[in-house]
């Protein structure tokens, strides 16, 4: 297989992943993207690491690195606005901030509304 056909396969696995909610799935294909390429675009692939984790973070309780991580992907983000990959970047900041103040907000992790989780599907 290709170089450019797995690189394609671990993005859209972790596409996948993610919209399943299976966000530490989602993170470990994205990290061999990451990790294993030389990518024009690292930093995108970064931010999803980055928000994936976020979200995993909740299922496990840790408010700190749920937020961390989902206010370090902002930056990341900001960099493919409006749209990118067929993504909107402007919903995923959006989705961001809501989740931010909702977990800023919240007594208990577990109450988290998984519906603030942003859709990565092409628009």
């Amino acid at each position: 297989m290709s170089e450019n056909k797995i690189k394609e396969k671990l993005y859209l696995k972790g596409l996948n992943a993610f919209e399943n909610h299976e966000f530490y799935d989602a993170h470990e294909f994205w990290e061999d993207l990451w990790s294993d390429y030389r990518l024009p675009d690292a930093k995108f692939i970064q931010g999803l690491i980055q928000l994936s984790v976020g979200y995993f973070h909740i299922t496990n309780n840790n408010r700190n690195g749920a937020l961390g991580l989902l206010k370090k992907s902002i930056n990341k983000f900001e960099l493919y606005k409006p749209e990118y990959r067929n993504i909107n970047i402007e919903h995923i900041l959006l989705q961001i901030d809501k989740s931010i103040d909702a977990i800023n907000h919240m007594e208990h992790m577990k109450d988290f509304d998984w519906s603030l989780v942003p859709s990565l599907k092409s628009k």
